[in-house]
């Protein structure tokens, strides 16, 4: 197979029909052989039901259920787990992503040697002040903090070679990050291409204002881990000794000068630099620790579960090569 679609979704019953049909088209039209995993992220309308009447009616359709709403980041870490085809599309499941760009993504990355290519919606539908101003913002950011020269890291059409995505762990709200947490991987070869933006047609936004916040909270988590993921003590234990030296430069000045200079004046506890002394070596300390307990938690990664898949679909195959279905 040469390319999996996930498509993670909440409570787009409108638009899975006629996304599925266009994906079809678009497909068959430029002869790609292909499937398209829906990831139903706890919806409470009937996205889920028209996932199960599609995947009947066509095999190349798969699904993926779950239990309840555990975000976007999730969704797309199961799709990459049960993705089979070569190649890794991801797509918004609203109809504001145009399936008639994949193909010619798919080019960049078999002709140019890509590893990952991403939209640029350079043209977009959306409130100026509530999208546009804050997204070109947070993209400018995102770019000097973490040196991957894309325009938009939040566009939801991208395409990844398989080994891309298998190699990386889409968690909390990273799913912003991806390109980001690529490279990280050692996959530097990104590619961008200026994508078609569409109104959308049904339903509103899933997404509220306060995604700029976690978008910038998980940018500074991005960057201290792509820096210091991998050596926590290399920062922590720096600030640590640092601050300790700071407070007990502190400490040794005021013992010096209460021994031999100044025996008969106020008391330690009475002076502020005292309190400077104490608290820069508490603090100094603490941060050491937090570096130590930093390193062993590294070496004692304990993995889990992040979300529950209540129910998929065609994710079995059985030895006939039939597609079945699967309940988890």
């Amino acid at each position: 197979m040469r390319l999996s679609i996930v498509i993670p979704l909440l409570n787009e019953e409108e638009s899975l029909e006629e996304l599925s049909h266009w994906i079809a088209r678009v497909m068959d039209s430029n002869g790609i052989s292909y499937e398209i995993l829906f990831i139903d992220d706890g919806s409470t309308d009937n996205s889920w039901q028209i996932i199960c009447r599609l995947s009947e009616s066509d095999p190349q359709i798969r699904g993926i259920r779950f239990l309840r709403n555990f975000g976007k980041s999730q969704a797309l870490h199961a799709g990459f787990k049960a993705a089979e085809g070569e190649l890794v599309a991801t797509m918004d499941a609203d109809l504001q992503d145009n399936p008639e760009e994949l193909p010619a993504m798919i080019e960049m990355i078999e002709k140019d040697g890509f590893d990952l290519v991403s939209g640029w919606k350079k043209k977009r539908y959306d409130s100026v002040l509530m999208k546009n101003m804050p997204s070109k913002l947070f993209n400018w950011a995102a770019r000097k903090t973490s040196g991957v020269r894309l325009h938009d890291f939040n566009c939801g059409i991208k395409v990844f070679r398989k080994e891309v995505v298998k190699s990386i762990e889409v968690s909390g709200e990273m799913h912003r990050y991806i390109p980001v947490l690529a490279k990280n991987a050692g996959y530097r070869n990104i590619g961008e291409r200026i994508v078609q933006h569409q109104a959308r047609k049904y339903g509103k936004t899933k997404f509220g204002p306060d995604r700029f916040i976690k978008g910038f909270l998980d940018l500074i988590t991005v960057w201290f881990v792509s820096k210091f993921g991998k050596r926590p003590m290399h920062l922590f234990g720096a600030l640590g000794v640092l601050m300790f030296i700071i407070g007990f430069g502190f400490a040794l000045y005021l013992g010096i000068d209460k021994l031999f200079f100044n025996p008969a004046g106020r008391l330690l506890a009475q002076r502020p630099e005292f309190y400077i002394a104490l608290t820069s070596m508490i603090i100094g300390t603490q941060l050491f620790l937090a570096g130590f307990l930093g390193e062993m938690i590294l070496r004692v990664r304990i993995t889990q579960e992040r979300y529950t898949i209540y129910e998929s679909l065609n994710l079995k195959r059985t030895n006939k090569g039939v597609m079945e279905s699967e309940k988890a």
